[in-house]
């Protein structure tokens, strides 16, 4: 992408932006022209970020937020639409790992309020400006391992067993199953990309010792794994193209997903169990 103003005048939202594959692309979509709203928990990665941003000759503001509380995903889009009139882009990017199980201030398992239950809230709250914005698009961040996940609906809260793997690799299916539903019901694009496998994404930061030993030396064997900027690229291309419109990429490469996300009513029944859980009308859009 060569033209380095293709986004002027466009206001671009990237979640989990304050480090790693989201500093990357809200770097990219500045240096293109669009203003780009920067969020995380740290305030210092947010200023990294801006900084980063407005080198490449763009602009930024920085929201802190913890989306692992929907209060606080809440105030984050209402913030938003109180300063912005327009949302071209969103992406949803950020995402945890832990090796531990842990629920949130609203009871729920960490690791799926904040790869799923966040974005599938944040989308409900700024949709209308998504609707009104012409030519806008999401994207998010989404992995392979989805594939290898399964849907308890019984237990939600992992009560019975946890492990960090499995978590992760559920809530990414759930992220999966929910861009499939969105994409199903609106009229823009809606894609999910796998970046490939990032130890320098910041991810796995949570983890545990081995895995965190794992992920530096992964990062440092190029056949085993994607470095940050490579990963940046498929979803900055998406980001950028208002015509792109598969619902799912490996890397560069439209891809079809697991053959759940065909499933209508698991899809379904997902986004109704996650409108209840984050206490918003399951009858949207």
């Amino acid at each position: 992408m060569t033209d380095s103003r293709k986004l002027a005048g466009q206001v671009a939202l990237v979640t989990g932006a304050t480090g790693g594959i989201g500093r990357e692309i809200a770097r990219r979509l500045g240096a293109r022209g669009a203003h780009v709203v920067v969020t995380g928990r740290s305030r210092e990665g947010g200023e990294e970020t801006i900084a980063a941003v407005e080198r490449a000759g763009g602009s930024a503001q920085f929201f802190r937020a913890d989306l692992a509380t929907m209060a606080t995903v809440r105030a984050l889009a209402e913030e938003f639409r109180r300063r912005y009139d327009r949302l071209d882009v969103l992406v949803t990017n950020a995402g945890c790992s832990r090796d531990s199980r842990q629920l949130t201030a609203d009871g729920h398992e960490l690791t799926l309020a904040v790869n799923h239950l966040a974005p599938y809230l944040l989308t409900h709250d700024l949709l209308d400006v998504l609707v009104e914005t012409p030519d806008s698009r999401l994207v998010a961040t989404s992995s392979t391992v989805h594939s290898t996940g399964e849907i308890d609906f019984a237990d939600l809260r992992l009560e019975t067993d946890y492990d960090a793997f499995a978590a992760y690799a559920r809530s990414k299916l759930a992220n999966l199953l929910f861009t499939t539903e969105l994409a199903a019901r609106v009229d823009f694009p809606v894609n999910a990309v796998h970046p490939g496998f990032v130890p320098g994404s910041g991810l796995y930061r949570h983890a545990s010792l081995p895995t965190r030993a794992f992920m530096a030396l992964a990062a440092r064997l190029p056949v085993l794994s994607t470095s940050v900027d490579e990963a940046a690229d498929p979803l900055v291309e998406l980001a950028v193209d208002p015509d792109a419109d598969h619902t799912y990429f490996d890397r560069h490469d439209p891809t079809d997903p697991d053959p759940r996300a065909d499933d209508d009513r698991l899809r379904e029944h997902l986004w109704n169990v996650s409108a209840a859980l984050v206490n918003v009308d399951p009858d949207w859009p």
